[in-house]
């Protein structure tokens, strides 16, 4: 069910009792300190938290998540260092179980909220948002609804919205490599260039990108940086 976050500040049913016990274990992935540390203050407050982890990108993320197991929720800045856009929503998908993916970011652009929701995320929460608000906001994603910025109305974006979530889907089943190699071909990278920064042959790099265009149903390269970008894969 979609709610929106003006929905849940009115009321929300969701008892926080229920949550507290779901999620005790958050990782926070922010590169800007003072709110990493804010948002670890007030969401360890708010719900007692037995541990809150903070990671400044997605690779000291993803490494923590390997080497000390999947948080029960996740809070993701929206352009990090070393990734913006829907990757960051898909890699963490991919590697963190059933954990809640909400991201958190100054802009709002309806479209972006789409299609990051369609990529897994739990919720969008803009950082302006009140403390108060922004608890009960955490509460009713933890509960299991979805939230976004007061005024979000999917409807008004029509069948974008259900293009977007398609393409979201169909991005969502790269493996880590063709992502890898995703990402270059939008840098405009020939292969040659693909298999030297990557570290593999010509060869793999060909079979990977068949596989992609494969996967989401276009024929050539061209149509593939279109797609990813038109998906908001890497916001840069």
């Amino acid at each position: 069910m979609q709610t929106t976050l003006s929905r849940q500040v009115a009321g929300t049913d969701v008892a926080r009792g229920a949550t507290s016990h779901t999620v005790q274990d958050v990782l926070i992935i922010d590169d800007h300190p003072l709110m990493c540390d804010a948002l670890a203050v007030t969401l360890g407050h708010a719900f007692g938290l037995r541990r809150v982890r903070t990671a400044s990108g997605l690779t000291a993320a993803v490494a923590s998540i390997r080497g000390e197991g999947p948080p029960d929720a996740v809070v993701i800045d929206l352009n990090l260092p070393d990734v913006a856009g829907t990757e960051g929503v898909m890699s963490l998908r991919a590697i963190a179980g059933q954990a809640a993916v909400t991201v958190i970011s100054s802009d709002y652009d309806p479209e972006v909220v789409a299609t990051l929701l369609a990529a897994g995320a739990r919720g969008y929460i803009l950082k302006s948002l009140p403390r108060a608000k922004m608890v009960k906001a955490f509460e009713a994603m933890w509960a299991g609804e979805t939230v976004t910025p007061e005024g979000y109305d999917p409807a008004e974006l029509g069948a974008q919205v259900e293009e977007q979530a398609r393409l979201a889907r169909d991005f969502a089943t790269l493996t880590p490599q063709q992502m890898n190699i995703l990402r270059l071909i939008c840098q405009g990278r020939p292969n040659k260039i693909i298999s030297y920064e990557l570290s593999i042959a010509e060869a793999t790099v060909k079979t990977h990108i068949a596989a992609i265009m494969s996967k989401i149903n276009v024929s050539n390269r061209t149509q593939v940086a279109l797609l990813a970008n038109k998906a908001r894969m890497f916001m840069r």
